[in-house]
């Protein structure tokens, strides 16, 4: 019998150029502040001029292609491009040094770069040392610059994509290194169509979606939850050069615009919910409002549902595309505080060890599996050796299910502190002392104690002319949490150190804290 796994193995479809044929005129992207736009057939126009010229320039099947820049229409435009010849995009983090960004270009060793010309100091040095063997410039407006000029080339659009099965690589994150030095985390086509597929009920997505990203679009959370849902299904998508909650306040506000779909880390709902506007901004038009990257306290989504707005908490990771588990809608006002069910494609469990799952409501390790879930991590096979069981990718969050099934995100497992032999779990207690109106941020830590072991430390960050003490914590906090969850420690910053994701770097307090509060060995 002829073997027909090769010839009946699914190919990945070119989402652009399929929308270009079915829905030529609909509005595929649109960027602020500078107004371009594309409908999907001026979009499968540059992005087949764009290919031409990657290719001509020697990228082929599974090279890297990087990018460098703030968020703008280039970036989806240079994806589908290299996709488009079998290439891999790198996605680089603009906020750090050049010494942190060579130790991931010289990891993933791109043939080309395109970068902003907004980081000229960072550019020059890598470029000075870097083997990348073409570099290609953009203002990220579409201004005329290098980038714009590889697209108005006279050779002609490929117009078709190289043929890839669903498990062939499409791109290289690298995790956020929150603890270190960052990995590179490999994602596939598969992963990329599991999680549009996966995320479109849940999230009330469809061909009439405008769906606005704001977070940077080098983490997967802006990439993959708020750029190729809607452009798979042929909707809109509107990018924001960067998060300013002023302007993205406008936006929502834009009847013109019509956004209805919105994600962005607690930190930016925060921010917008002190910006001056946020209590008159229409936000009517809105169907979806979406969250991650950490748990969204509380008093912060009972803010939000005061305005009308529901923040679908959901939970992710870059290693599973941004997927694993969402919230319900009509579930917000009832959990509040969970992350939801593991939506289609994505199976989550508990496990208090490698060998035992949790029962319900108790706290354990979370390991998902299913078809968003990486091969594995770039040039780090002891990493893939420690990450996996068998299926299962191990997280390293914290989390309990309840006994409807509903997921709870702990904290991650490195975060957990140790009190008298109690294990405390951070999120809980900045959670409720969100809840104190003299707060804008809050993290809470495990720093050394004789008696103890550990205690908790509050590093807080106080809303303007406001005061707070130690003991108007643990007043605040005594009907709330058990006593032994209550911090030791006060110690005030004008603002929490965070990533470009928004997740508070903890490792950075572990180091500083206790030298402030004179507990370093």
């Amino acid at each position: 019998m002829r073997d027909h796994t090769a010839a009946t193995e699914y190919q990945v479809v070119d989402w652009i150029s399929h929308h270009a044929e079915a829905t030529p005129d609909a509005l595929a992207m649109h960027e602020l502040p500078s107004g371009r736009s594309r409908s999907y057939r001026q979009a499968d126009e540059r992005i087949g001029r764009l290919a031409a010229h990657l290719q001509s320039i020697g990228v082929t099947e599974g090279d890297r292609v990087g990018f460098l820049a703030l968020n703008s229409i280039d970036i989806l435009e240079l994806a589908f491009a290299t996709w488009r010849i079998g290439g891999i995009v790198l996605a680089l983090n603009f906020r750090l040094t050049a010494a942190e960004l060579a130790f991931i270009i010289d990891d993933a060793t791109p043939k080309v770069m395109v970068h902003d010309q907004s980081f000229p100091d960072i550019v020059d040095a890598l470029q000075g040392d870097m083997k990348v063997q073409t570099w290609i410039e953009t203002d990220g407006e579409g201004g005329n610059s290098p980038f714009e000029r590889a697209i108005s080339t006279s050779l002609p659009p490929i117009r078709k994509r190289i043929e890839q099965p669903l498990h062939a690589q499409c791109m290289l994150m690298y995790s956020s290194g929150t603890t270190g030095r960052p990995k590179g985390v490999i994602i596939t086509h598969g992963m990329l169509h599991f999680s549009a597929t996966a995320g479109t009920g849940p999230g009330r997505t469809s061909q009439q979606s405008v769906s606005l990203a704001v977070m940077p679009m080098f983490h997967i959370a802006a990439m993959n939850v708020s750029c190729m849902p809607a452009l798979a299904l042929g909707a809109t998508t509107i990018i924001m050069r960067a998060f300013e909650p002023g302007a993205v306040l406008a936006a929502l506000n834009d009847e013109a615009l019509g956004v209805t779909h919105f994600f962005a880390v607690p930190a930016a709902f925060n921010a917008l919910r002190q910006h001056g506007n946020a209590q008159t901004t229409d936000l009517s038009r809105l169907i979806t409002v979406l969250s991650g990257a950490e748990t969204v306290p509380p008093p912060l989504v009972a803010w939000w549902l005061a305005r009308g707005v529901a923040i679908q908490e959901g939970y992710g990771l870059t290693e599973t595309a941004g997927q694993g588990c969402l919230l319900p809608h009509d579930d917000v006002e009832r959990k509040i505080g969970s992350a939801g069910k593991p939506l289609m494609h994505s199976q989550m469990k508990i496990m208090t060890d490698d060998d035992t799952e949790a029962e319900p409501g108790m706290p354990g390790e979370i390991w998902v599996s299913g078809g968003v879930v990486t091969p594995g991590y770039w040039n780090r096979p002891q990493a893939n050796q420690d990450a996996f069981r068998g299926r299962w990718f191990k997280t390293g969050d914290i989390g309990r299910r309840d006994e409807e099934g509903y997921f709870y995100i702990e904290d991650r497992l490195k975060d957990m502190y140790i009190s008298g032999g109690e294990n405390i779990y951070p999120a809980e207690i900045e959670g409720v002392l969100y809840g104190i109106e003299a707060i804008a941020e809050v993290a809470v830590i495990g720093v050394p104690d004789g008696q103890w072991g550990e205690v908790g430390c509050a590093v807080v960050a106080l809303k303007a002319q406001m005061q707070l003490s130690l003991d108007e914590i643990s007043a605040f906090s005594r009907e709330r949490l058990a006593s032994y969850k209550h911090p030791a420690h006060l110690v005030f910053v004008d603002a929490l150190p965070r990533n470009a994701t928004g997740k508070v770097l903890k490792f950075e307090l572990r180091q500083s804290i206790p030298q402030r509060l004179g507990l370093a060995d």
